[in-house]
């Protein structure tokens, strides 16, 4: 997916899109990045935000970004204020104006504060940003257009303005009345047109060829130095966005889904699931490190026979999926089974209560008192103390290749609790008694249930 820059009035549309091929996007606020990230660029830059009227872009969602693997560049303004803040976790600021947060030269959001006009006009400024009337002043004294001194005054009347009332006529106005060097501020005012120095512009542009060289590089994303903490505001927000608005290729799947009946409402209910779970992991503070993803990703890939990178480049391309919103894909997925493992014995009421509904209960219920009553001693006794002989080994394999067609898993203890028993040796005495039984009656139905 191309990168997404958010931008407006530092340059234009086309001034971005000449130097790099990215979705532009209006000025940053809250809960843009967070959605930007769910569509899974491989990288986003922020060069203008929103300061005033409109919430501003949180840090803890451009942090949030950043642990999904997608690299995040800052500059300009709202950009290199954010840059400023958090390259410590992995934010790539760029220019002058970030050099000056990072440092402490510049503390005040108003250095690059400005008014500027709605989209309908293209984000047209309407005032100067104090980072570039520094700029301007400090090269007209080295090209000894003022006197230090000069430039020092007008420096101080601009600060001593709000940021909306920042614009040259109004400055050189203020800085006149108080000054005696009129020659030199006539000299400036002819001078400034042709030499105005747009330290914001210089800086966006010088970021834009970083985004572009780190693309063709292939730079990977930096890990952020701290893990990404999953705190109650930040449900909040994510709670609040929801899944966002999807796309037209994905309404139209949700459409052809809701055509089909009953299966709309059968993953409606998986979704709700995967959703709980998931905000239930993140609440308890897990997440999936790099060693998980790669573990997810290869037994996804073996299940869906996807071994070849072709093969899984065209799934991704088939899935509307970047590779950043495959692990995102991933982890989500680990999330939720991590979550139904740790809570298993909390959900089993929860389970059987889903049976009933599905009409399932009574026939596994029958399938339990036939088992108890067949068996010698029952059950578990039959289970406790095999008599048939077979090893464990074998007992896996019978049981995966012969009942439920599939691979042995590689993890047989992390199996068996993904269905809410403790331990591999508790599964093999449930699958002792199965073989048992199933020798004695050859009662099948069990694997014949139909899959919704």
């Amino acid at each position: 997916m191309k990168p997404i820059v958010f931008v407006g009035p530092t340059l234009t549309n086309a001034e971005v899109t000449g130097v790099l091929d990215a979705d532009c996007r209006p000025p940053v606020s809250q809960g843009d990045i967070y959605r930007a990230t769910r569509s899974g660029p491989d990288m986003i830059g922020i060069i203008d935000g929103y300061f005033d009227g409109v919430p501003s872009v949180w840090h803890k969602e451009i942090q949030w970004a950043m642990t999904q693997g997608i690299q995040v560049f800052g500059s300009a303004s709202m950009g290199a204020l954010r840059a400023a803040e958090l390259h410590q976790f992995g934010m790539q600021g760029v220019g002058r104006i970030f050099e000056g947060y990072r440092s402490g030269r510049l503390e005040d959001d108003d250095e690059v504060a400005i008014i500027h006009a709605p989209a309908a006009m293209g984000f047209k400024a309407l005032s100067v940003p104090m980072v570039s009337v520094r700029a301007t002043l400090q090269s007209a004294v080295a090209e000894e257009i003022l006197p230090q001194a000069v430039s020092a005054q007008i420096c101080k009347h601009a600060k001593a303005l709000h940021y909306a009332d920042r614009e040259w006529d109004r400055i050189l106005a203020d800085a006149s009345s108080s000054s005696a060097a009129l020659p030199e501020l006539t000299f400036f005012k002819d001078w400034l047109p042709e030499n105005f120095v747009d330290a914001k512009r210089e800086d966006a542009l010088e970021m834009l060829a970083a985004m572009k060289k780190s693309l063709a590089e292939d730079i990977p994303a930096s890990t952020p130095a701290e893990g990404f903490e999953w705190t109650d505001v930040w449900n909040d927000l994510v709670q609040s966005e929801g899944a966002g608005e999807p796309d037209a290729p994905a309404r139209g799947v949700l459409d052809e889904l809701r055509l089909a009946g009953a299966q709309f409402e059968v993953f409606r209910q998986r979704a709700a699931t995967r959703h709980f779970a998931v905000s239930q992991a993140r609440r308890q503070g897990i997440s999936a490190d790099q060693a998980v993803l790669r573990d997810e990703m290869n037994i996804h890939r073996t299940n869906s026979g996807l071994l070849r990178r072709k093969q899984l480049i065209q799934w991704l391309i088939e899935n509307d999926l970047s590779e950043a919103a495959y692990e995102h894909f991933l982890g989500e997925g680990w999330l939720a089974k991590t979550a139904v493992q740790l809570s298993s014995r909390q959900l089993d009421g929860h389970i059987l209560a889903e049976l009933k509904v599905s009409d399932r209960y009574q026939a596994l219920k029958q399938r339990a008192e036939a088992k108890r009553q067949i068996l010698p001693g029952g059950s578990q006794a039959a289970g406790r103390s095999a008599t048939d002989g077979i090893s464990d080994l074998k007992l896996l394999d019978w049981y995966f290749e012969h009942c439920l067609d599939l691979p042995v898993p590689e993890d047989v203890d992390a199996y068996a609790r993904s269905i809410g028993l403790a331990s591999r040796s508790e599964l093999c005495r449930l699958l002792h008694c199965e073989r048992e039984y199933l020798s004695m009656t050859d009662d099948r139905d069990l694997y014949d249930l139909e899959d919704d």
